[in-house]
């Protein structure tokens, strides 16, 4: 974080050689602006309120049978998200797809860069052809159990 000072201008009313015109003057009182640097490389007046993008938040993730409340920074990845969310729904973060706002959300987007606040609700949905991979998977494994050729002897 960076520490500038700043010089107020402002027009005065009082009048100094030219007439009637007002000229700029400097206010002595100087006060400090903080500046931060977002993640985009881009060097900003630090704000200062919270939903600035700092702290925790919670956000409400919805699976299609279940609402899960996480605390997470609000500076945190949708990457990392994933990875909070496989501990609590035994899912692969690669087998997660995350949707914010009606669009699917890559890993390396932070939160509060796309505008996710506190309370806000993000979608979990498992990635499908992970699976049919499963699915695929499990029924290769399983024995198959022809009854339909059996032969009766009477």
């Amino acid at each position: 974080m960076l520490k500038l000072k700043s010089k107020r201008f402002f027009r005065s009313s009082s009048k100094h050689g030219n007439g009637n015109k007002a000229t700029p003057t400097i206010d002595n009182d100087c006060s400090e602006i903080k500046w931060e640097l977002r993640p985009g490389g881009m060097l900003v007046q630090k704000r200062e309120s919270i939903s600035s993008g700092e702290g925790m938040i919670a956000i409400r993730v919805s699976t299609m049978s279940q609402l899960h409340e996480i605390s997470i920074e609000a500076t945190s990845t949708f990457g990392e998200l994933k990875m909070i969310l496989s501990l609590i729904t035994r899912l692969e973060p690669r087998e997660q797809r995350l949707l914010f706002k009606g669009k699917e959300r890559d890993d390396n987007e932070f939160l509060h860069m796309i505008g996710v606040r506190d309370k806000d609700k993000v979608l979990l949905l498992e990635d499908p052809a992970i699976k049919e991979k499963k699915l695929l998977s499990m029924l290769r494994d399983q024995p198959i159990n022809n009854l339909c050729c059996t032969t009766i002897i009477v």
